[in-house]
This record gives structure tokens, sequence and C-alpha cells, in this order.
């Protein structure tokens, strides 16, 4: 089934790895190994181009509770990369956070994964980005691949709306300064992401 989500999606999805501990054990994200992919369709005078574009290294960590505040920020994106010398006004906010996510996995959940095993498990998450606050739902998969790490993945396909990224004055500026003065509808996105344990419980 199709997933459609707003802007404030593709932050959610990129943190969504980092959403949960076990009793008496800490979890972080390893930045090497996490990552978020997502196509964007340029839509110019010869038709619409894919563009692929990467929010990497996801880093962050969940207290023992399974509670979650992950600051986002642009330079985890590759759009630094691509564009280089940045222009003075957007320079100087590649590290001030863009958004910030809180969330919350329940432990006890991972704690009964054998390895080998996976869930399912739809996440509620709320984004703060300016004054601007929102709550998303997003089903991911947890595959416990060792005794202490954990591949994140989305369990289902997950679209941004296009519409939405060109309505975000911030998202916008980025992506005209990428060269998208139209993009299509829908922007697909994926996660994979592993999480570590940090200390034995």
């Amino acid at each position: 089934m199709k997933r459609l989500f707003s802007s404030f999606s593709l932050m959610a999805l990129g943190a969504s790895a980092l959403l949960f501990t076990l009793p008496l054990a800490a979890w972080e994200l390893d930045p090497e190994r996490s990552r978020v992919s997502a196509t964007v369709m340029q839509i110019g005078p010869d038709g619409p181009i894919p563009r692929q574009h990467e929010v990497r290294r996801l880093s962050g960590s969940a207290d023992n509770s399974g509670t979650l505040e992950l600051p986002l920020r642009l330079n985890q994106s590759d759009v630094v990369d691509r564009l280089g010398s940045l222009p003075p006004w957007l320079a100087g906010i590649t590290e001030r956070p863009m958004a910030m996510l809180t969330t919350r996995f329940p432990p006890e959940r991972l704690d009964q994964l054998a390895v080998g095993d996976s869930l399912v498990e739809t996440l509620t998450m709320k984004v703060q980005s300016g004054n601007a606050v929102r709550e998303e739902s997003l089903p991911m998969r947890f595959t416990k691949t060792g005794r202490d790490q954990v591949q994140v993945t989305n369990a289902e396909r997950v679209a941004l709306d296009g519409q939405a990224l060109m309505a975000n004055p911030t998202f916008r500026s980025v992506l005209l300064l990428l060269g998208y003065e139209q993009i299509g509808d829908e922007v697909p996105v994926s996660l994979d992401a592993m999480l570590v344990r940090t200390r034995d419980s």
C-alpha cells in the first residue's frame, strides 16, 4: 500500500532508526551505515528526469525508556556536497537544527526478538520545525541482525508530497539552488539504517 507524507516525513523517516532501547541498555545509530535515499523527479522542458539524493550520517541515541529527541541538520544531506560553495545566507544554517523529532518505541518488543527475526511497528513521530508542529505515523521494519545490532527499514512504499516540499520556504530555496524549478507530485524515499547497542544489559 502506498504511503504519501508531507515534507516533514523525510526528516521523520531519516530519524526512525533511533526509536528504542532495551532496559538497562543504550542503543545508537551507526552513522556509517544509516541513510535515507530519495528520488526527486525533476520536471524540465525535455520531460521528467529522476535525480537521486541522500540524507546521510544519521546519528543519535535513545534513552532507556525508548524516548528519542533528534535534531536534524542540512549538513546531513548531500545538498551541501552538490552545491559546493554555499551562499552566505545558507552556509550559516547548515549546522543549526532544521527540525526536532520526538518519538518513542516500546523497548520490550525489541527485547523479545531473536537474531534473524523482525517486526513491523507503526510509529508516531512529532516533528517541530520553527513554530510548526506535526505528527506523522510511519510503519517501520526492525530486523535483528546480531546480538547487538538491528537493521531498520521502511515497511512499505513511502513517498513525500512533492508540492508540500515546494511550498516549504526552506526546502524550496534548497531545491531552487539545485536547479529544481518544478518537481513531481511524489518523492519516493527509503531508509536503510543500523542500530547498535553500546553496552550490555
